[in-house]
Order: structure tokens, then sequence, then C-alpha cells
């Protein structure tokens, strides 16, 4: 797996902040939010010319794919329309709705796979789901199978 650059950490605090922007009346009003955690971009690698990570909010976890180069919209995956995306990760085939960060200026791509984060005790455990949601993400399911059978 390859570092990310010092401009990528600053993308991705970028990105968390305009999402939260984005969102924050969404979470202020929401019944279902976690008040213990806040808008994180976790785990992030480069995958394919772009960045592959978990971003954490107040409702939700999701899958993000950003474009590497900070001036161009993720063009991704194997079918892609306006409204959906399917990117084939090591483990399988997912699917991506496209999100345009007003403060950003560039779309992004959005899989969400947890829409309850009420469980999560705080910000400690949500990274720790981040690194686990990763790891599974990208491993090829062959491998992934095998962890599984060995780690039951």
């Amino acid at each position: 797996m390859q570092a990310l650059r010092t401009d990528d950490y600053q993308r991705l605090e970028r990105l968390a902040r305009a999402w939260l922007r984005q969102h924050a009346l969404e979470y202020k009003d929401s019944a279902q939010r976690n008040p213990a955690l806040g808008v994180d971009a976790l785990c992030f690698q480069a995958f394919e010319n772009e960045l592959v990570g978990v971003l954490v909010t107040p409702l939700s976890l999701s899958l993000i794919i950003l474009p590497c180069d900070d001036g161009n919209d993720a063009d991704i995956g194997d079918t892609s329309s306006a409204n959906r995306c399917i990117v084939t990760l090591p483990s399988g085939q997912y699917a991506f709705m496209p999100v345009t960060l007003a403060d950003l200026g560039q779309r992004l791509w959005r899989c969400e796979l947890l829409d309850d984060m009420s469980s999560l005790d705080g910000p400690d455990e949500a990274c720790r789901l981040a690194q686990r949601v990763m790891q599974r993400v990208m491993t090829p399911t062959t491998v992934s199978a095998a962890v599984d059978r060995d780690n039951h």
C-alpha cells in the first residue's frame, strides 16, 4: 500500500469539513444521530488513480472514492451513469452514488454501508470499525473467506 502524501491528508480534512458544513443541519435535527461522533475521513489509500476510504458521520459509515488529482472528478467504475456507479474493489462490486460538495467543487462517490451509528461508543470505536471495513473491502474475496474460516 502506497503512503498518502501530505496534500492528500489535507484534502481529506477539507472533505470532512465540507461534508459537515453541507450536512450540519441534518445531523442537528436527526434523532438517530450519534452525538459522540463527528465527521472523519479515515483509512484512505490509493487505488487505481483514486483515493478509497471510509467517511464516518454521526448518522452513517460510507465508502468514499475521491479522485487523486485535486482538479478532476472521480471517473471510476465498470458501469456509470449520472445516478450510480458500480465499482469493482478487491473484495467485490459496490454501488456508489455521486456526491458533489459545494465547498470542494468536485464530484466524489459514496457507498453507504451503515445507516445507524448509534451503537458506537465514540470516535475510537468508529476508527476501529473503519479499519476493519477497509481491510475487508481491500482484501480479495477468496483471501477474506479463508481468514474468516481460520478465525472461527
